[in-house]
């Protein structure tokens, strides 16, 4: 599970998010092959923003996973739905245990289910920076695992490493081999 779509880029984007995380536990889970059903989900469109992300990259690539049969789909979670209902009150009840430091991810997707938009700002965590809250953001997209880590061009570079700097810097090491960047591209609507 990501919040955000930063697990979904292969690793020549313009930029990749944070993906220190993200893809380690994706290669920690690639790597359970006697696990028969593997799956990643994706909720937050749109907030990897904010750490470079190009999201018309992040669409091209969700087509390819298509292409590749590892698209499963994707779902809404909407505020009516009793889903829903839990997950705000969660999240709310998350940021007053968290005052000083709620989730901006999760406070982004809360912000889009009860209908905000744009600029919008919940904590103090995002000031100074723009925020493109949108409904998009309350969509879990869904995929097969194996087919997603297929398809990450440094998957294996973290395989031996051990600690979230090692695996920082694997992800360093290969955007610095790059002879080229697939450069950003704007949503044309």
């Amino acid at each position: 599970m990501d919040g955000g779509t930063d697990i979904l880029l292969r690793g020549d984007e313009a930029g990749l998010g944070t993906p220190n995380e993200d893809m380690t536990s994706l290669a920690a889970v690639a790597g359970l092959t006697e696990i028969p059903q593997r799956l990643v989900l994706s909720l937050g469109f749109g907030i990897d923003a904010y750490h470079g992300v190009n999201h018309a990259q992040v669409l091209e690539n969700i087509a390819a996973l298509e292409r590749a049969g590892a698209y499963l789909g994707a779902f809404s979670v909407t505020r009516h739905h009793p889903e829903g209902v839990l997950y705000l009150d969660a999240v709310r009840h998350a940021a007053e245990c968290t005052p000083d430091h709620p989730s901006i991810v999760q406070g982004s997707v809360a912000a889009a289910m009860r209908g905000e938009f744009g600029d919008t700002h919940f904590t103090s965590r995002t000031a100074g920076s723009e925020l493109f809250i949108n409904p998009l953001m309350s969509l879990y997209f869904a995929f097969e695992l194996q087919g997603l880590a297929d398809r990450c061009h440094y998957l294996d570079r973290l395989e031996h490493t051990q600690l979230v700097r090692q695996a920082g810097r694997a992800v360093e090491d290969y955007r610095d081999s790059l002879t080229r960047r697939r450069p950003p591209r704007v949503i044309p609507h």
